[in-house]
């Protein structure tokens, strides 16, 4: 049985969406973060209006999230987006520790829209020298000694 709080949060996140759809500021995504039973983060697709095309309707609410809360771990909240995430916000999604994900129409909802991720997956399936962008490795040598360096710093910061 769905939890009426739970309902409420996918509402905002829904409302987000068809807020954004009718300012014709992005696409028809939204989303809202939650901790402690209070919304700390939203968001709506923002990546035509900010030519960034990472700025996804989770991606902005999780920056938002982060930013009132004062961190980069999520862990104790949870996410609610009006639409399962793509592959990017669902990396996203993890990288921040939440510990519930919550959404409403699925990815082949978005698909019927014409918003299909699902190339993305295929793509992540192939080996790397059959997708579709070109993916070279250069200077790996050089690159594996900067994380030796970390490995030895005593002051870092894990996540």
């Amino acid at each position: 049985m769905e939890k009426e709080e739970n309902k409420a949060f996918m509402a905002k996140a829904v409302e987000l969406a068809k807020k954004n759809v009718n300012s014709s500021e992005g696409g028809p995504f939204g989303a809202v973060v939650v901790k402690d039973s209070k919304i700390v983060g939203m968001g709506s697709n923002k990546v035509t209006v900010h030519n960034d095309p990472t700025a996804h309707a989770e991606i902005v609410a999780i920056r938002d999230a982060a930013k009132n809360l004062g961190t980069f771990d999520l862990s104790g909240c949870d996410i609610y987006s009006s639409c399962e995430p793509c592959p990017m916000c669902l990396g996203a999604i993890y990288w921040a520790h939440f510990d519930n994900l919550y959404y409403a129409a699925t990815k082949d909802d978005a698909a019927k829209a014409n918003f299909d991720d699902s190339f993305i997956y295929k793509e992540f399936a192939l080996p790397k020298d059959e997708r579709s962008i070109i993916a070279t490795q250069l200077m790996r040598e050089t690159a594996v000694k900067v994380f030796e360096e970390w490995n030895l710093t005593e002051n870092k910061i894990p996540y």
